[in-house]
């Protein structure tokens, strides 16, 4: 009967690790990644050692293709690296464990870029409004439109600030104002 108990004890620490993928996938969701990379990416992280993408494909029932799609996305994060094994040919991956630096760089290249971006469309209106107001004989329309460019001058002021914090975040200097916790229990 040992066997059977065995084979009930692995079940069950299966399941508890499946869930916590879930939980890792749907976090990983939060940032804009898809919940099948959220799971490549927990599968990489409970993984013994590194994986193919041949192990990938077997251990989360998905495509080769969506695999390496996946691992390119991870990449690019940071989240995962290429691994090397003598004697094996194969492309190996393994996840990035230390998720502070996962952290600081999936928010610095998410957050960065639609910054940016808000940054650059509110200069945009800005200078679209103005040209209005020049051409414009209409008293109310050029108060509204000044209001409206101050509004715009907040926002930007807003972004710029949102700029500098993740800065902040991806240098590292966060931690000198909300340290890691290192201890495990």
């Amino acid at each position: 009967m040992p066997n059977k108990e065995r084979t009930q004890e692995w079940t069950d620490y299966e399941e508890i690790i499946e869930k916590f993928v879930q939980v890792i996938a749907k976090n990983m969701n939060l940032y804009g990644i898809t919940p099948s990379v959220g799971r490549l990416y927990g599968a990489l992280y409970f993984s013994d050692g590194p994986m193919t993408l041949d192990d990938m494909r077997d251990a989360l029932e998905m495509s080769k293709t969506s695999m390496s799609t996946g691992v390119r996305s991870l990449s690019e994060m940071k989240m995962v690296e290429p691994a090397y094994k003598k004697g094996v040919r194969k492309d190996l991956y393994k996840s990035e464990e230390d998720w502070y630096k996962s952290f600081t760089s999936l928010f610095g290249n998410r957050w960065r870029h639609h910054t940016e971006t808000n940054i650059e469309e509110a200069e945009e209106a800005i200078q679209e409004l103005e040209s209005i107001k020049c051409d414009t004989k209409d008293q109310h329309l050029s108060e509204q439109i000044d209001r409206d460019i101050e509004r715009l001058r907040y926002a930007q002021n807003y972004y710029r600030w949102l700029m500098r914090f993740i800065q902040v975040v991806e240098s590292g200097e966060i931690f000198k104002f909300v340290p890691k916790h290192d201890d495990q229990k």
